[in-house]
């Protein structure tokens, strides 16, 4: 493996990919677009899957696995083929997007250091770092900007007890796994209630009875319906489709010609799919449809290509997770955001997830700059506009 290196997009900085894109980044698609700096600020939720690919779900090319509620979200919003996450690997690609830092200057840049770091609190013998007070978050910027903050699945940034939990790095409320060893064991006997370890009785000595992912989808549908009344930025960082494969149900892959695997995998994407639409469906229910900005991507790309040509994951992309090569960094983005971001649109805007925190202050309406590091907000082109300097950039 080449050391990480300065990667300019092998395909990506190109302005447009099809000419009806350009008039859509050209036009003046973004008329009607509230200001944030005259106080019109959008409810945020971040919706990110786990080692999703970026052909796993239909409307970037999937033809055997069902995603008919991210297709519709695609349909009411923006696609992006040229996003990039902060690394082709869980922790340190999450640090890069809570902290516009890249992994040359963030403080994860591995899964597991060889050295320092803390042990694992259920006993394993890699170690983890943690995220520290110098550390400045996104959510710290939207807390400190009025948002009430939540963030429910996998954390994978700080462990038990250390300053980088999420409710220590600015996060309100917190519901999840903050080891990312821990996430993948979907059928876990306890997760972590803000500062509070809360035991799962139903899957005690054993049992799998209560799927995490569901939890996951209630506690964010009582995060929506609790705070309706104010600004909020919802961070969903779920663990499907990330092995371990397991799935309480193989519907509708069952009868399928298929590796049993394979049947897994693809049935835990249509379920986190189904969870999608069950949340905009709240959200359209609550009344914050028009008020709230929807994002879905991936933390990076598939795991592996095991499973062949049947689902093609990454599609043309080179490579996979843990590699320096597309396949492992470019993923997925929808964007929609009401009478503001284009609908029905597709953008080769190159941006990545040191862009995030801001962007997001640029949203809210931060008071006074927000030091940034290694990203840019992308405001502009949310509302539909042409950035230039996105072409121009190198990507680390």
């Amino acid at each position: 493996m080449t050391p990480l290196r300065l990667i300019r997009s092998i395909r990506g900085f190109r302005r447009f990919s099809t000419a009806a894109t350009a008039l859509v980044l050209l036009g003046a698609v973004c008329s009607g677009a509230p200001d944030p700096s005259e106080g019109a600020r959008p409810n945020i939720v971040f919706i990110m899957a786990d080692d999703l690919g970026y052909e796993d779900v239909g409307c970037y090319g999937q033809s055997k696995i069902k995603t008919p509620n991210i297709d519709r979200l695609a349909a009411q919003g923006t696609r992006f083929t040229n996003l990039y996450a902060g690394a082709p690997m869980c922790a340190p690609s999450r640090n890069v997007l809570m902290t516009d830092e890249h992994t040359g200057h963030c403080r994860i840049r591995g899964n597991s250091p060889r050295v320092g770091g803390e042990i694992e609190y259920f006993g394993e013998e890699n170690r983890r770092l943690s995220l520290t007070d110098k550390d400045r978050t996104v959510a710290e910027v939207m807390r400190e900007a009025g948002y009430v903050t939540g963030a429910i699945g996998k954390w994978g940034l700080g462990e038990p007890g250390s300053s980088g939990t999420p409710n220590r790095r600015g996060f309100d409320e917190w519901f999840g796994y903050l080891n990312q060893n821990h996430a993948p064991y979907y059928y876990t006997d306890y997760l972590w209630k803000n500062h509070m370890k809360q035991v799962i009785p139903e899957n005690l000595n054993g049992q799998r009875r209560v799927y995490t992912q569901d939890l996951f989808t209630g506690e964010a549908m009582s995060f929506l319906q609790r705070h309706r009344e104010r600004p909020f930025f919802l961070y969903l960082p779920f663990t499907a489709p990330h092995r371990w494969f397991e799935v309480p149900s193989l519907d509708p892959y069952g009868k399928e010609d298929w590796p049993e695997d394979a049947k897994i995998y693809a049935a835990m994407i249509t379920r986190l799919d189904c969870d999608v639409g069950t949340l905009l469906a709240e959200v359209d229910r609550l009344g914050l449809a028009s008020n709230t900005l929807v994002f879905f991507c991936s933390g990076n790309g598939a795991e592996s290509k095991k499973f062949g040509d049947l689902f093609r994951s990454d599609g043309e992309l080179r490579c996979h997770k843990f590699d320096f090569y597309e396949g492992a960094i470019r993923v997925p983005m929808i964007v929609r955001w009401t009478g503001v971001t284009p609908a029905g649109a597709v953008s080769a805007a190159t941006w990545w997830f040191a862009d995030i925190l801001p962007t997001f202050s640029a949203i809210a309406g931060a008071a006074g700059p927000v030091p940034t590091t290694d990203g840019v907000s992308v405001l502009p082109t949310l509302r539909g506009g042409y950035q230039p300097k996105l072409e121009s950039r190198v990507l680390y």
